[in-house]
């Protein structure tokens, strides 16, 4: 999962969010961690990241991170509300970190629908009182091609911010 391009993104977030003097805190749902392994597989990334949570249950999602019961039901644990609500609690809870990234997908090989196929993920970002930055991709290939697709696009949502 953490192949040579996934980790030369990985290296560039550290660096960039070094740089500006930022700590992160990840929220992963259908990337199980690997977004906060792509980054602590980096020497020094202890001076960017604070850590991070892996809420794949609602009911975890709901007591860790505070995402409303009410936005799980109606809008459902992938989508971009979600996300947005998962990187504003990692963010709360995490008085350290200054941004915040939350992804949350269908990364298969089952569980999708017509709405939300396999391959659906919603990434957001969440920096301070700043408004969340938050999208909706559509990646395709397998379960391993699905998370190492949300796990770089999540870095690369990292190093723009």
């Amino acid at each position: 999962m953490l192949d040579e391009q996934t980790l030369a993104l990985a290296a560039k977030t550290v660096a960039t969010l070094r740089a500006k003097g930022v700590q992160v805190v990840t929220a992963e749902s259908c990337t199980g961690g690997l977004i906060a392994a792509a980054l602590t597989h980096m020497a020094g990334s202890s001076d960017v990241v604070v850590g991070g949570f892996v809420t794949y249950s609602n009911a975890l999602k709901e007591s860790a991170l505070g995402v409303a019961a009410h936005t799980l039901a109606t809008e459902g644990a992938v989508s971009e509300a979600t996300a947005i609500e998962m990187a504003m609690g990692a963010l709360t809870a995490a008085s350290d970190a200054k941004i915040a990234v939350a992804v949350t997908g269908i990364a298969g090989p089952d569980g999708g629908t017509d709405n939300k196929p396999v391959g659906t993920v919603c990434l957001a970002i969440q920096s301070g009182d700043a408004a969340p930055t938050v999208e909706t991709q559509h990646f395709p290939g397998d379960r391993a091609a699905i998370r190492t697709a949300t796990v770089r696009r999540a870095l690369e949502l990292l190093s723009a911010s």
